[in-house]
């Protein structure tokens, strides 16, 4: 069986990204199951938080979390 990757913690990189009129704050990566968990924001108000899965992120925020 395989071993199993440790999340990885993004929170220190401040990681933000806007769809719709919704904004995003990555929290960690899950490399076992390629998601990203994320709070979400509208109008600067907290609406709770959601996984996504990471090839739904922006282009410019799948090269800074770089998974490999």
């Amino acid at each position: 069986m395989a071993r199993k990757k440790p999340l990885i913690d993004l929170k220190a990189k401040n990681l933000t990204f806007d769809l719709e009129r919704l904004n995003y704050h990555v929290q960690n990566y899950n490399p076992n199951t390629m998601t990203v968990n994320v709070v979400v924001f509208e109008n600067n108000v907290k609406q709770g938080s959601q996984e996504l899965p990471f090839a739904h992120l922006p282009k410019n925020i799948k090269k800074l979390i770089n998974p490999k």
